[in-house]
């Protein structure tokens, strides 16, 4: 989880509700047993800070001591996440959808719970016409809980366009057949079919995708990432002060120094986010996911050589975290990220060519 020296009241506040929750169920969280109500509870109590936790990019901090606000709300995303991937899932949608619908100008949305659905590419894409929509949209996680959805679609230039949508209307089908997954299983992902369904439009032409918040929002699945990552690897902290040997120590002091610098690596996006709201600082969101990834997939490989087949087979936690973060980290683009830091590294060192020889000298 993203720690800082600085304080984050609203993350205690939060912390200590939804341990209530979990300790009301008579459990703790090394132990968390997750039911379908569990997570609905836990979810709706996440859903009521909504407008307590900052957008993105809306500033450092104006109470000496605490953290910025950007960090901010990537610490309680970091810290949902090390209790649940599919509720920090459902509720960082939520969260995404009200930021783009903020920074598109779409004041007061509607009360309950909110997601982001911009996957494209379906055989029978959307079509608005005459404030109705018809056609399928994929991979639109929590489809039978999401009170309104906020959807992409393309125009007949080909221009992406906003639209809302309330879900408890008729006219829309949902199907959870093609989603076989192991890990997020429970995600209730599904493709949803519209059949002349009231939807309104919002924003401006391509507004969703040009606007600087969409990289800012990817960081946040990025803290997501690495909630989860470190709270894995917290096991490893907990089963070496139990029984130290020296294999342990050093497969933790491997993790540990990638977890730090990762941690390290947030706090300067975040400064970079909100000293330099106007900006995307897309370059450095791209490789902080990047590296999140590659830590997440270390972490989880080198937990499993140092504790073993017990904690996968006997802990309910351990193992949902360790199924459902590789098939999350999945939201990343591996290759085709790769190649986009690698363009946009270039321009940086064509563009600081005056200032110094090498983009990385210190």
């Amino acid at each position: 989880m993203l720690l800082s020296d600085k304080t984050n009241p609203l993350l205690s506040e939060i912390n200590a509700n939804i341990e209530n929750i979990i300790s009301a169920d008579n459990q703790t969280m090394k132990m968390l047993v997750l039911t379908d109500t569990l997570r609905h509870d836990i979810l709706k109590a996440l859903i009521s800070y909504s407008e307590k936790i900052p957008y993105p990019a809306s500033g450092a901090s104006t109470i000496k001591g605490e953290v910025s606000n950007t960090l901010n709300r990537w610490q309680i995303l970091a810290y949902v996440a090390g209790i649940d991937l599919t509720v920090v899932k459902w509720f960082e949608s939520h969260l995404d959808a009200l930021s783009i619908l903020y920074e598109v100008g779409h004041g007061n949305p509607e009360q309950g719970l909110w997601a982001i659905w911009a996957a494209e590419g379906s055989p029978d894409p959307i079509d608005y016409q005459q404030g109705k929509i018809s056609g399928t949209k994929g991979w639109c996680s929590g489809a039978n809980i999401v009170e309104h959805a906020l959807i992409t679609y393309r125009d007949k230039r080909g221009q992406s366009q906003l639209l809302t949508i309330d879900m408890q209307q008729t006219g829309i089908k949902i199907d959870n057949e093609a989603w076989q997954a192991v890990g997020m299983q429970a995600t209730d992902t599904a493709t949803l079919q519209f059949s002349e369904v009231r939807a309104r439009q919002v924003g401006a032409a391509n507004a969703y995708l040009e606007r600087v918040g969409f990289w800012h929002g990817a960081a946040g699945v990025a803290a997501c990432w690495y909630g989860a990552t470190a709270y894995l690897a917290s096991y490893l902290i907990d089963a070496y002060q139990q029984k130290p040997n020296d294999y342990k120590a050093m497969y933790l002091g491997q993790i540990s120094t990638d977890l730090a610098v990762t941690q390290q690596y947030f706090y300067y996006v975040a400064d970079l986010i909100d000293s330099q709201p106007q900006l995307s600082h897309e370059l450095a969101i791209r490789q902080l996911r990047a590296y999140v990834e590659k830590v997440a997939r270390q972490v989880i490989d080198v937990v499993g050589q140092a504790l073993g087949a017990a904690p996968f087979c006997h802990n309910a936690h351990f193992a949902r975290l360790s199924a459902d973060l590789p098939v999350f980290i999945r939201q990343s683009h591996g290759a085709f990220d790769l190649q986009k830091i690698g363009e946009l590294s270039s321009i940086l060192a064509r563009e600081s060519t005056a200032k110094r020889s090498n983009i990385w000298q210190l």
